[in-house]
């Protein structure tokens, strides 16, 4: 760090985005082998995802053993994401940082607009991009695939390709062919091999724990990525990242965000957390704690009840159906939530836990399991994706907030308290729909919601968790 005329100071910080034409292109694979490579090194990165993705950062934690994290620019401005950013890797000293990017490199808001893209998210934070191109059942195209990608638009922002799926002796050959049409050095190549791959389903990325042998497969990965792809090269590439010129008195995103409560009066927060609900952006938790909550973690598959004293509960996505079994057979904690609504509780309940708030949910084997009961409705498949993507949510009695929806299953009743306005970058027709149930306190539906896009809606939802707990206190005085 160092200062520059008029007290403003220039800061390198080291970044690397992998990007992709598309989805299944092997991005996350990389990633989590590279993380694995600069972890072995003795180095200390930080990993975020590109868009509204939970399960990618999971498998960051995984890897590094601490938070993932989004980078979204639908939900916040380019200026958040770059305090974003550079605030987590302050927190976490660390020397490097590895984004992920999210479906095709260029495909933002509508499918029609570079906003909230990969792209969009390297322009804003002045980070470099490699290229992964998937190989197989391709030679030649690739080059110009990468060729048309390098070109799109005129700062690309791609300075390094690693191919994907391809033997070493293709490699050899279309390697140089891609330098050649397009100028960028590609920096290596990784075989297919079932040793490291990983499996998905219709919610994406099985998650961490439900792979066998994980970590054997990640490190099989980092030891073939060592052998077959320019690590040295990547480091310089990450190096020559922009710098980041802040003012004298810059802050992070968090810290204009003052600290609501001492320690003493923090909130008790009951955050759901476990296989079944495990959707949590990092940055509503670390929000939660900028005002005055402190998160308190509790299983429904395997506690018996409800932590003591909590003052809120939040329920976040995840797979509920794929355990209705195990969540129906825990009577014990489907009472204690029952019995917490019943009483004022104040909650907030996301899809996934806003399908255990139902009288019933059919289970992922078509049995259908009863559940807390908090809503007098049941839960059921579609077989379907419904109402798919990102929205901005308003209501009369709240501020404006963005989320998204992405959910297979379906409620009889999925509320209607508050409106979901999908955009339109294009100017065209705008989609809608009415959602959510909202009593004040008490809100559940399926968007997932993403709190620093409107920190005033989580410190509304706070005030009441502070009224229930004077309530409760004056009741046990």
């Amino acid at each position: 760090m160092r200062e520059k005329d008029g007290g403003r100071i220039n800061r390198q910080y080291d970044r690397l985005l992998i990007a992709a034409p598309s989805s299944g292109s092997g991005k996350t694979l990389i990633t989590c082998g590279l993380l694995e490579i600069l972890k072995r090194r003795g180095m200390r990165p930080v990993a975020c995802k590109c868009g509204p993705d939970y399960i990618d950062p999971m498998f960051h934690r995984y890897v590094l053993g601490i938070p993932g994290r989004n980078l979204d620019g639908f939900f916040v401005g380019a200026e958040e994401i770059r305090n974003s950013l550079f605030s987590a890797m302050d927190r976490e000293q660390a020397d490097i940082a590895v984004l992920e990017g999210v479906m095709g490199y260029y495909d933002g808001l509508g499918g029609t607009s570079l906003k909230a893209s990969s792209w969009d998210i390297a322009s804003a934070t002045g980070t470099p991009a490699v290229l992964i191109l998937n190989c197989r059942g391709v030679s030649l195209s690739a080059a110009a695939m990468a060729s048309g990608f390098c070109r799109f638009v005129e700062n690309s922002g791609i300075r390094g390709i690693i191919l994907n799926r391809i033997s070493s002796m293709y490699y050899s050959r279309l390697a140089p062919a891609i330098e050649e049409r397009t100028g960028i050095p590609v920096l290596g190549f990784l075989p297919e091999s079932e040793e490291y791959r990983i499996e998905s389903r219709h919610l994406g990325l099985f998650i961490p724990e439900e792979i066998n042998a994980l970590r054997e497969r990640i490190g099989k990965l980092a030891d073939q990525m060592e052998k077959t792809v320019n690590v040295e090269g990547l480091l310089r590439l990450s190096h020559s990242s922009e710098d980041v010129c802040l003012g004298k008195n810059s802050e992070s995103a968090e810290k204009r965000v003052p600290e609501r409560a001492e320690s003493g009066k923090r909130l008790r927060i009951g955050v759901a957390r476990d296989e079944a609900f495990c959707f949590y952006y990092q940055e509503n938790l670390e929000l939660l704690e900028r005002l005055g909550g402190t998160a308190v973690y509790f299983s429904p598959l395997r506690d018996r009840e409800l932590p003591d004293g909590l003052d809120g509960l939040i329920l976040g996505g995840g797979y509920p159906e794929n355990y209705g079994k195990e969540l129906a057979e825990n009577i014990s904690m489907r009472e204690s939530v029952r019995q917490a609504a019943a009483s004022g509780l104040p909650f907030l309940a996301e899809c996934g836990g806003f399908l255990y708030l139902h009288r019933t949910l059919e289970g992922s084997d078509g049995q259908m399991y009863p559940v807390a009961g908090v809503y007098s409705f049941d839960a059921f498949r579609t077989g379907k994706l419904g109402r798919f993507g990102y929205v901005t949510l308003t209501s009369s009695e709240r501020p404006v907030i963005r989320g998204h929806e992405f959910h297979y299953w379906e409620s009889e009743n999925p509320g209607s308290d508050w409106y979901a306005e999908k955009p339109s970058p294009d100017g065209g027709k705008k989609r809608g729909w009415y959602c959510m149930h909202d009593s004040g306190s008490q809100i559940g539906g399926f968007p997932h919601l993403y709190y620093p896009s409107c920190p005033e809606f989580l410190e509304r939802w706070l005030s009441c968790c502070r009224e229930y707990r004077e309530e409760r206190r004056e009741h046990e005085g």
